[in-house]
């Protein structure tokens, strides 16, 4: 009998046909239990639709309206191998065959006809300000040729093994882009000097930097954003080690000098600074 009474009373509570209760509400009951969540769940959808409205408002397609950036850009070279570490034998073309294959990609954006083309002469050591005219945007913004041979030795043009073969190879170092940088002040271009770590100091031996000592023009400057300035090219360092010590590894570091960037941080060990091993193999 107490089987069959509790068996009763939840067939009740899930519908009582004496009272006409489904899960111990009435019909106007749940109505009125739905069309008040329907109207809530409404107003949260009209409330976040608003809110993202307002918010696109603030922001500008080609600059953003809030830049929260580090102090100091970061630098990154090319080819830049595995965990940082070119290595390579001069007498086995396979080996440094894949770097060569992307220094010609990296650079045939590079090639004077593409850069003739799309981008034009700048007067150098010079910002190239572009600014807007109130509320009309001065969009697309123009750029400055950086050409290819401006590297001149680490250009491949002449050299297509950018100096592998011969084991005096040449890296590209480029600084990251950052929307209205301003890089010198004082009309003084940031450079680039590159070393080796303490511990092989003596093994570096000449380098040569290209084009002369390493700078980035200021006409590159400042970078508008990719959307507003489309046809960019970020201005690139070769250096070239013309008598590296051989079949050692040598673990060399290169800095961004400017009186208008800060130096980096020991926690960003790419901030204002790259650092790479380079081993050049010449036994077989």
């Amino acid at each position: 009998m107490a089987k069959d009474a509790e068996k009763s009373t939840w067939k009740d509570f899930i519908w009582n046909s004496r009272t006409r209760e489904f899960c111990g509400r009435t019909g106007s009951s749940w109505g009125l239990i739905l069309l008040f969540y329907l109207v809530f769940y409404i107003f949260l959808a009209g409330m976040f639709c608003l809110t993202m409205y307002v918010m696109l408002q603030t922001l500008d397609d080609y600059k953003p309206t809030w830049q929260d950036r580090l102090g100091t850009p970061g630098m990154m070279i090319r080819p830049r191998g595995k965990a940082m570490e070119i290595t390579y034998n001069t007498t086995n073309t396979e080996t440094w065959d894949m770097y060569i294959k992307t220094l010609d990609n990296f650079l045939s954006p590079y090639n004077n006809s593409l850069q003739a083309e799309k981008n034009e002469e700048c007067t150098p050591d010079k910002y190239f300000f572009q600014v807007d005219s109130g509320d009309v945007k001065n969009n697309p913004k123009r750029s400055c040729q950086f050409n290819r041979t401006i590297l001149e030795k680490c250009s491949g043009l002449d050299d297509h093994t950018y100096g592998y073969q011969a084991g005096k190879p040449c890296i590209i170092i480029k600084l990251n882009r950052v929307i209205g940088m301003l890089p010198g002040k004082d009309d003084q271009a940031p450079f680039v000097t590159c070393g080796a770590k303490k511990e092989d100091s003596d093994k570096i031996g000449e380098v040569e930097y290209y084009p002369e000592n390493g700078t980035f023009n200021l006409m590159y400057y400042p970078y508008y954003g990719k959307k507003a300035q489309v046809n960019y090219s970020q201005p690139l360092v070769a250096i070239k080690f013309l008598n590296i010590t051989h079949n050692e590894d040598i673990n060399i570091e290169c800095r961004i000098i400017s009186n208008n960037i800060p130096p980096g941080t020991l926690r960003d060990k790419f901030a204002g600074k790259v650092s790479f091993k380079l081993r050049i193999n010449t036994k077989g």
